[in-house]
């Protein structure tokens, strides 16, 4: 408990997630506002809301990458390590204090999201009943979460801020989405990438209300079931932790 206390205070006594909380939130919350109050041909509904999810999610784990990276350039993780020998321990600390921040944000983006398209338009049906509408928007903490253990252990192999928070950047905007131009086996990578395998979890099952799917979080066309993508999403998060951990253990600080 000391030491997650004192990854507690290390994440909130930099001004870095502050500002990438709020721009998170603004980004998420302001993108709902905006199909809410100026698409009028089309209902609001609970896909609709979360349309700007995508682009809090790379702010979250830039957010995630600078905590650790951020140790590394000021060379405070030596003295961590040297307080605390067992640097699994610090790592697992570090990893579960963002994780549980980036999913709280994740939770107060999607839920205000829709108290802000029920602010705008009123009148329409944005009731959370289904299992689906459960997962659009409730699910959204858990994806920021694991995303959040992915950026923080790419952050602690490649050690710079600048670096990290590149390959994140590059691989969720860009390699993820032109893989599947690879002429007759790139649809088939892509089905296994994990942010397109993450949105299986958040649009397993359509959007019943007749807006375009494109309109909420990027439809996914993974052959797994929304709750083993995320299982598939959380195990990739997984192998890179451990990674790291290895990396932190035979490297030195």
């Amino acid at each position: 408990m000391t030491l997650l206390a004192v990854e507690r205070i290390k994440l909130f006594t930099t001004r870095s997630p502050l500002w990438c909380t709020l721009v998170a939130l603004g980004v998420t919350i302001g993108f709902a506002a905006l199909i809410a109050g100026v698409d009028n041909e089309n209902p609001v509904t609970i896909a609709s809301t979360q349309f700007g999810y995508n682009f809090g999610l790379v702010v979250v784990m830039v957010m995630a990458a600078l905590a650790i990276t951020t140790e590394y350039r000021f060379s405070t993780i030596r003295a961590t390590f040297q307080a605390i020998p067992n640097r699994n321990s610090v790592l697992l600390a570090k990893t579960s204090v963002v994780a549980l921040f980036a999913g709280m944000i994740g939770l107060v983006a999607s839920f205000g999201s829709v108290a802000i398209s029920k602010l705008i338009r009123p009148n329409a049906d944005l009731a959370i009943n289904t299992a689906f509408e459960w997962r659009e928007v409730a699910g959204v903490g858990l994806v920021y979460a694991i995303a959040a253990v992915i950026a923080v252990s790419v952050g602690s192999l490649v050690r710079h801020s600048a670096g990290a928070i590149s390959l994140l950047l590059i691989y969720t905007q860009l390699v993820e989405s032109l893989v599947s131009l690879i002429p007759k086996v790139g649809d088939d990578i892509q089905k296994w990438m994990p942010f397109y395998v993450a949105n299986r979890f958040l649009t397993g099952n359509p959007d019943i209300t007749g807006r375009p799917i494109e309109e909420g979080p990027v439809p996914s066309a993974s052959s797994l079931s929304p709750w083993w993508a995320l299982a598939y999403f959380a195990g990739i998060a997984l192998v890179f932790l451990i990674t790291a951990m290895v990396a932190a253990n035979k490297r030195d600080a």
